[in-house]
């Protein structure tokens, strides 16, 4: 089984998980999934999980994301953005100024209500099939956040706009409540994904390349190991008379742990190595680390469990025939 994450670029017309049955086919695998819906016209970013990496795909949909965005002012749609039938037009009189107070203000904490037009189900019923049928429903705002939302041009009445957000965030109805604050109305003419966490739109494969990869055998060369999405946690190895605990996915006591930096793992002896855990119960009990077997084989993410002086595992993914 490939066991990995591809950084997808998905194309203009392919939903998600368009790109995820056509993978299917490439890898010949059926255990995929991806890390987060992007609309049928929207492209970019759009990480995909293999083998046992689909364990992580609760964590990059959790990631933050970030886009570009063609905004056009002075028109509303019901679909908010211009692949639907326009409602209202008006007049744009705002300047470029007036614009960029009115991003700003949307910037960090805000509630936003989902649009019509989207997979979200009510009464077990996705709304936009719903819309379809005509119907409107009530939805109840949810919270968001933006990080930041920069204008990179502006040629009313269209304008591009940059906007770091958290997960669940509809940009689509960003550039809907854009217009209205400044009174003409406004709608999404674009949009692009340009990273998910650590993945950016650089770096990103589109499928047909992805299949040239696989021809030739090289699928590895783009394949990102599940380990990598776990960077910002510190290392540990087991000693091998601890391997069977591991591969196993049990608790594994610290004194058969060791770290790249410091050899030998003891935290009453070891006074630079119990600096990375905080000093109050409540912390310790939160640590994670990334664990890898005797030689070298990633096992998963494990979490501290002070009071019995022991790691127990939080994800494993520990595959004993390898990637293959």
């Amino acid at each position: 089984m490939i066991n990995g994450v591809i950084n997808v670029y998905k194309e203009k017309g392919f939903t998600s998980h368009d790109v995820v049955a056509k993978l299917r086919g490439i890898v010949h695998q059926k255990k995929i999934g991806h890390t987060g819906t992007l609309d049928p016209d929207a492209v970019g970013v759009l990480p995909v999980c293999l083998g046992k990496a689909t364990r992580i795909c609760e964590y990059l949909t959790n990631e933050t994301k970030t886009y570009e965005a063609h905004l056009l002012l002075g028109q509303i749609t019901d679909t908010q953005d211009t692949s639907g039938t326009v409602l209202e037009e008006h007049e744009v009189n705002c300047a470029r100024e007036d614009l960029e107070e009115v991003l700003k203000s949307f910037e960090g904490d805000q509630m936003q209500v989902p649009p019509m037009y989207s997979a979200l189900k009510v009464n077990g019923k996705k709304l936009y099939e719903l819309a379809r049928e005509g119907k409107e429903v009530e939805r109840k705002a949810r919270p968001v956040h933006f990080y930041e939302i920069r204008l990179l041009s502006c040629e009313m009445p269209r304008a591009t706009i940059r906007v770091t957000c958290s997960k669940g965030t509809y940009i689509r109805t960003l550039c809907h409540d854009i217009g209205q604050k400044l009174g003409c109305g406004g709608c999404m003419e674009q949009l692009t994904r340009t990273r998910v966490g650590i993945f950016d739109e650089r770096k990103a494969h589109r499928l047909a390349d992805i299949a040239e990869y696989c021809e030739k055998g090289r699928l590895g060369d783009i394949l990102i190991p599940v380990d990598r999405m776990f960077d910002e946690l510190p290392s540990f190895s087991a000693s091998q008379s601890a391997d069977v605990l591991v591969h196993n996915g049990n608790p594994v006591p610290i004194r058969f742990l060791s770290n790249s930096l410091t050899g030998s793992f003891d935290l009453e002896q070891n006074r630079d190595m119990a600096s990375l855990f905080a000093t109050n119960a409540e912390a310790d009990e939160q640590m994670s680390v990334r664990l890898y077997d005797s030689v070298g084989a990633f096992i998963g993410v494990y979490t501290l469990d002070r009071k019995n002086n022991q790691f127990r595992p939080d994800k494993i993914f520990y595959d004993p025939e390898g990637d293959g």
